[in-house]
């Protein structure tokens, strides 16, 4: 008898990092949801994913739409087993100019979010005593950048979370980890000027910019059942800009 896919969920699938996540899950023979903000890009998803995987809207902001996206997918394609939490926004400005609706958006999108859909996915995860939480988080976590007393906030407490809960479910065989990008190639940095991307290039011992993909291999690591015993990590991926 065919096992069943695993159900991954994958926030902010439409581009950049998320869209190479959830290829790359895809891939590996999951039935990946992605996320995305607007219908054309949940659409997009899907068409990308086809037989693989589908496309919905989220606001991972909103309590009640992640309660709607999450309980769809259960009724609709089975528990959640591997969940993502990706999706992310900047809202930079040195702290004396930070507002707090900037301030309270960035902690809600990144911090509040993973704490609302990590609890949301527990309860399939410990009934099927498997379970993978993969967290996006940032060098910045580590690597002090001027300007984002916000997103390096947030992040860090996406780190500290993690490695309480992976304490919390390490007994139910659910493990947290968290990934932390560097500088990494995307539509933003293509926009860049030359003299700023050689800036960010000279700080990275390997010499370039990191590919969507090397964040992608990451997660499909640490989603398998190769890390299962890796859990309260942090996997940094920043081509020794940081080395901890």
């Amino acid at each position: 008898m065919t096992q069943p896919k695993r159900i991954a969920l994958v926030t902010g699938a439409s581009r950049g990092i998320g869209a190479a996540i959830a290829q790359q899950l895809a891939q590996d023979g999951l039935f990946v949801v992605g996320t995305a903000t607007t219908e054309s890009g949940a659409a997009k998803i899907a068409q990308t994913l086809g037989d693989n995987g589908t496309g919905l809207v989220l606001d991972v902001r909103d309590a009640e739409s992640i309660e709607h996206v999450v309980s769809q997918i259960e009724q609709q394609y089975g528990a959640i087993l591997v969940l993502v939490n990706n999706a992310g926004i900047t809202k930079d400005n040195l702290l004396l100019r930070l507002s707090e609706d900037d301030w309270n958006d960035v902690m809600n999108t990144h911090l509040k979010a993973v704490y609302r859909l990590s609890k949301r996915v527990l309860k399939g995860m410990t009934k099927a005593r498997f379970g993978r939480i993969i967290n996006i988080s940032s060098v910045v976590a580590h690597f002090a950048n001027a300007g984002q007393t916000n997103y390096s906030a947030a992040k860090a407490g996406i780190e500290a979370f993690g490695r309480s809960l992976a304490k919390e479910m390490g007994s139910r065989q659910i493990t947290v980890n968290a990934v932390a990008p560097g500088f990494i190639e995307t539509d933003m940095t293509e926009q860049l000027d030359v003299a700023i991307k050689d800036k960010m290039i000279a700080q990275v011992p390997l010499n370039r910019l990191g590919q969507a993909q090397d964040i992608a291999d990451a997660v499909s690591f640490l989603a398998s059942d190769r890390a299962s015993y890796v859990t309260g990590t942090v996997l940094h991926v920043n081509g020794g800009m940081y080395m901890s």
